[in-house]
């Protein structure tokens, strides 16, 4: 069996191999495109009719690039938009055809903050500050529904992000219209006040859902996203308004009244008032002061149930609006094993195990970011309960961007849990120091370093933990590895590890196979590869487990249905024991192989599929599941 996978898997790399001088990537263009918008002195009501007499004579961008299915060819879905401004907001006008009008538009999701995919929409990406490597994505669907996110480096996606802005939308039996109308409050920029020296990056894309058709200006290659603004063509014409005092408060007031009657018929009443809020300043293009008081979670999404069936700590994101915004700029944001900061730390007791809400005092946060380096800072008080003192929670972070897409910074947190003598609360200081970077010598090749110490005076322990990364992503395939150490000592106070003492090394890759003739009707790609887990003891090195991912097939139709099938030949050694779901795992040896049958048809559709069985050994017995 071990013989027969490794033969498989190095078919697919010596077919990757001969593929990889068809890669169809380009670079970024010498000169980027450039368009224009045009200023309004009349009003503009934000319809999705487009009637004012401006957009009769505003410039049209319409050479849009197509990404999918196929890169480059003939566009079955033209689109046309249109950028105007006025002293407050600037509005773009989107034309989006398609010929049979709302018989083939595909909506499912009409929340604020949809998932993409599933979806027509329209999208565009802004980098007023031209720093070519963050951006804000404004989006709607033909029923004007909203998305709003920051992408930093074209990598890491805040999708909790929001901002102040508007879009409404007309359909019509041709295409529908999309009217953004995104006040200049919402954006942070350097003012220079002249048309001809003004000049932000931007992004337009479409995906036309029904033959997932997905657009973009300027070129940009399938094996990127809209959001990678090294490509990005320049805006002009902009006279911008000087940036004004951009304050929003956002208080609260709760009243919680309670009344008991006991056994005896006695009555007691109680009412408990609670005030507190959010305040939002931004003191100029590039900082941003956050304040909050008396905080309240309450509006915060719940977190998903989860049955954990392995032997790691589950990871769960922010959800909290406070620590959302500008979260990408701390070390280790976009790294899942390793956070030696993560803010679900604060104001949960034990927050990665997902416990009770703690109150918050109050905390400051502030933000400062331009074209050269990055300066944030945080700090929390949380209240004291029954269980645990008052904590002080503490980050500092500096960023430094050198060459055309590379980072390198440093950050430190501290934690101080304070004493409290009455209630039998010791102090405990918990301080990190990380070093961590980017580093992009192509656009297809990402590497990604951190290395960082903690120090926890509990018992005097000192660990570290360290993570590399690096990826080769061109379009006929991907390749990389992926490594990640933590030692048995390293217990970031503000922060998360998926296990101690263990080093996870995840190599692999999949070759991107996108056919041709008869079979491109049915098939958009497909991808089968492989992906290796190996987990090591990080004080001994000795192999704890050994898993492989292999999926021969990985089936993507034209419709963006998925069809897979998957194979996990597993091989374990414990030297120690450990529970899941209340059962114990004994030390000794476990060789098993679980198999994955995967099958989901197009979600955009008012009926569709979506099924997976899993089956196979699972330890010291089996283990079947199915949804």
């Amino acid at each position: 069996m071990k013989k027969f996978y490794l033969v498989l898997f190095l078919k697919i790399l010596s077919y990757c191999n001969c593929e990889a001088q068809e890669v169809e990537n380009f670079p970024p263009p010498k000169v980027a495109p450039v368009v224009f918008a045009i200023e309004t002195k009349e009003p503009i009501q934000t319809d999705g009719i487009l009637n004012e007499s401006v957009w009769k004579n505003a410039p049209i961008i319409k050479d849009f690039f197509r990404m999918e299915p196929r890169q480059g060819g003939q566009i079955l879905y033209e689109t046309f938009v249109q950028i105007v401004y006025d002293k407050k907001q600037i509005y773009f006008g989107v034309f989006c055809k398609d010929s049979i009008g709302k018989k083939g538009m595909r909506v499912q999701d009409l929340r604020r903050d949809f998932i993409y995919g599933e979806n027509d929409i329209f999208y565009l990406q802004l980098d007023p500050q031209n720093l070519k490597r963050f951006c804000v994505s404004f989006q709607t669907t033909p029923y004007g529904n909203q998305r709003d996110l920051q992408v930093f480096d074209g990598t890491l996606k805040d999708n909790d992000w929001d901002a102040l802005w508007k879009v409404r939308t007309t359909i019509t039996d041709s295409g529908y219209y999309a009217e953004f109308a995104i006040p200049f409050k919402s954006l942070r920029y350097d003012n220079t006040n002249r048309s001809d020296s003004t000049s932000w990056g931007i992004t337009l894309a479409r995906l036309a859902r029904r033959d997932y058709e997905q657009t973009v200006f300027p070129a940009i290659p399938q094996s990127f996203d809209p959001y990678r603004m090294t490509y990005a063509a320049q805006l002009k014409g902009l006279i911008l308004p000087p940036p004004s005092a951009n304050i929003r408060i956002q208080p609260y007031s709760l009243i919680q009244s309670d009344k008991t009657i006991n056994n005896i018929n006695q009555k007691t009443n109680s009412n408990i008032v609670k005030v507190g809020g959010e305040i939002k300043w931004a003191i100029n293009p590039r900082s941003v002061l956050d304040l909050t008081f008396n905080t309240d979670f309450a509006q915060a999404d719940v977190d998903r149930a989860v049955n954990n069936l392995t032997r790691f700590n589950v990871f769960f994101p922010e959800r909290r609006q406070f620590f959302l915004e500008n979260s990408g700029v701390y070390a280790g944001a976009d790294i899942t094993n390793i956070k030696p900061f993560f803010s679900r730390t604060i104001g949960l007791a034990n927050a990665q195990f997902n416990a009770d809400p703690v109150p918050l005092d109050a905390g400051v946060r502030y933000t400062d970011r331009n074209q050269k380096r990055t300066i944030a800072g945080l700090y929390v008080h949380q209240r004291g309960t029954e269980n645990q003192g008052n904590v002080n929670f503490g980050v500092l972070r500096f960023a430094k961007n050198y060459g055309k897409q590379n980072n390198i910074g440093i950050m430190l947190t501290h934690r101080l849990d304070e004493a409290n003598a009455s209630k039998g609360f010791l102090q405990r200081n918990n301080t990190t120091i990380t070093i961590d970077g980017l580093i992009r010598p192509k656009d297809d090749i990402t590497i990604q370093y951190l290395v960082t110490g903690a120090r926890d005076n509990t018992n005097d322990s000192i660990g570290f933990a360290a993570s590399f990364y690096t990826g080769w992503s061109p379009n006929k395939f991907y390749l990389g590895w992926l490594t990640d150490v933590v030692s048995e000592k390293y217990v970031p106070g503000m922060g998360f590890v998926f296990a101690n003492n263990t080093i996870k090394h995840n190599p692999g890759g999949y070759f991107i196979w996108r056919p041709k003739g008869k079979l491109e009707k049915l098939i958009r790609r497909w991808d089968p590869g492989m992906f290796v887990n190996w987990f090591q003891n990080a004080n001994n090195l000795k192999t704890q487990e050994l898993n492989l991912y292999i999926f021969p097939i990985y089936i993507i139709t034209q419709s963006n249905g998925q069809i897979e099938y998957a194979a996990f030949p597993t091989w374990q050694n414990f030297d120690f024991p450990f529970s899941i779901l209340g059962r114990t795992v004994a030390i000794g040896k476990y060789n098993y192989t679980r198999h994955q049958i995967r099958y989901e048809t197009d979600a955009s559709k008012k009926l569709s599929l979506e099924s997976k069985y899993e089956w196979g050994g699972y330890y010291n017995g089996t283990l079947g599941t199915s949804t």
